[in-house]
């Protein structure tokens, strides 16, 4: 209510394909250093200090593989982020009833069957990778504690950088890190830390991301505060008059059935993924059903969450506006600017997105 198209797109690179426990692991840490940027530097790191060149070779040529595919997936989310805003913001095409329930979890499905298939390749990477292993590097491995980010080396952040690609674009760099410090948290964990989910996980379409995340970029060592989101949540609830509250509230209840099959739904993907831990190769188009499948439960999600900030926006008070204006802390905007993940680029050319609209 309070951001933009821009600061919206803005979205965590871990927040795709997330099946790997490395949310559980960072949200547990007992060092509480899980939202830290020296946690995941600390982590890949260490595996990548720990691979031989050939298997680091293998990541590499994975983060570069997998590219396109992560660039798809965060540009497919640009058409669905205009549409919630127009829904916002009261300019919904001509002779349209609002946003569509049906195109909304349409459009989701075909998203998360790209977020599964770029799971299906990772999956099997290091599922390889594991395979191949030396006993002293299971040894290494086995000396970091899963959850305790005290028990992995220090490491240097120069010395980190030598290990990631040379000449690599952004979006290859941090795919790079990312497989390197999932390996770790798959490897070492269990099927219930990779079923397990931040609910932000979903409806990732309204800068909440931004919020949170924008005042730790670049940085070395700062901690996300983990009561922001409660706090900030509780204080705009506060501000609401007790229909809009209600109106607000009432999404929870219609929202509580596909949360449950989300449950479901991730515990399979992950259960058949850790497939490749055993040697085995489930079959892939298992993987893109079930990810389909995840993403209308999203797009139901999403559309609830979309319909719902539009209408108590529109009943909002001028007093009200201007109280959520001072509760946004980061009050930047991102006029003629979007995020591929979180690397800002110049405003694209996005798709019309009236086909995610119903018509009279």
């Amino acid at each position: 209510m309070t951001g933009d198209f821009g600061s919206s797109t803005f979205i965590p690179p871990g927040k795709v394909s997330d099946f790997f426990g490395f949310q559980y692991m960072r949200d547990i840490d007992a060092a509480g250093k899980g939202h830290n940027p020296m946690f995941l530097d600390r982590v890949a790191g260490n595996v990548m200090k720990m691979l031989s060149t050939r298997q680091r070779k293998l990541f590499e040529d994975a983060a570069r593989e997998q590219e396109p595919l992560l660039q798809e997936i965060a540009q497919k989310r640009f058409p669905l982020v205009a549409a919630f805003h127009r829904e916002l913001d009261g300019k919904t095409p001509s002779e349209s009833v609002g946003l569509s329930r049906k195109a909304v979890i349409s459009y989701t499905a075909d998203l998360f069957e790209l977020d599964a298939r770029l799971a299906y390749k990772r999956a099997a990477l290091f599922g390889a990778l594991a395979h191949s292993m030396t006993s002293q590097q299971k040894a290494t491995l086995a000396k970091m504690k899963f959850g305790d980010f005290n028990s992995w080396p220090e490491i240097d952040r120069e010395e980190v950088r030598t290990l990631r690609p040379r000449g690599a674009s952004k979006l290859v760099s941090v795919g790079y890190m990312t497989l390197a410090s999932e390996f770790f948290s798959w490897y070492a964990g269990s099927v219930e830390a990779d079923t397990y989910f931040c609910p932000e996980r979903h409806g990732t379409y309204f800068g909440g991301f931004y919020l949170k995340d924008m005042p730790a970029m670049g940085q070395k060592d700062f901690d996300i505060s983990t009561s922001l989101t409660g706090d900030s949540g509780a204080a705009f609830v506060d501000t609401l008059s007790g229909n809009q509250r209600a109106r607000l509230t009432a999404v929870l209840e219609r929202q509580r059935k596909p949360m449950r099959e989300i449950i479901n739904v991730r515990r399979s993907i992950s259960t058949k993924l850790r497939g490749f831990l055993r040697g085995e190769t489930p079959a892939e188009r298992d993987i893109v059903a079930l990810g389909r499948r995840y993403g209308e439960l999203d797009g139901e999600l999403s559309y609830e969450y979309a319909t719902a900030f539009a209408t108590i926006y529109k009943s909002l008070n001028a007093s009200q506006k201007g109280t959520l204006k001072t509760l946004r802390a980061l009050n930047s905007r991102e006029v003629g600017t979007a995020f591929i993940y979180s690397d800002r680029i110049r405003m694209p050319d996005i798709p019309d997105s009236s086909f995610l609209f119903g018509s009279k």
